[in-house]
């Protein structure tokens, strides 16, 4: 079972520019051969990263309220109240995203951002 924690380090340092608009900031948490997979599609490197988040985190004023922070051997998990002024058609009045972090070194090495739903287990 993962272990509950509090939100610090590089994943703090993401939320926190996530949540300034600040895409500098948020290139920065990132090595430059990371990952990011959102909705099936995967951007590697920190010019796709770059690109994606500029238009789809920072141009629709995504923000992040943190739910849920949990450590799993290392990789960090974040369950989050995502807000913005993207297109909202067919979701949830609350949206709720898991983030998935993958860390090397203080720096984000992966992140992908999952839609779950409930488990009937």
């Amino acid at each position: 079972m993962p272990v509950a924690t509090e939100l610090r380090g590089v994943v703090a340092e993401f939320v926190a520019a996530v949540n300034d608009f600040d895409l500098d900031r948020i290139v920065g948490t990132f090595t430059p051969d990371a990952y990011v997979n959102d909705v099936s599609r995967e951007m590697w490197g920190t010019s796709a990263i770059r690109a994606f988040m500029a238009k789809e985190m920072v141009g629709d004023h995504v923000t992040m309220d943190v739910r849920e922070v949990l450590d799993h051997y290392g990789d960090i998990i974040v369950r989050a109240r995502i807000d913005g002024t993207y297109d909202k058609t067919n979701l949830p009045d609350e949206l709720v995203l898991t983030s998935y972090f993958g860390i090397c070194d203080d720096k984000i090495t992966s992140l992908t951002i999952i839609a779950n739903q409930p488990s009937p287990y």
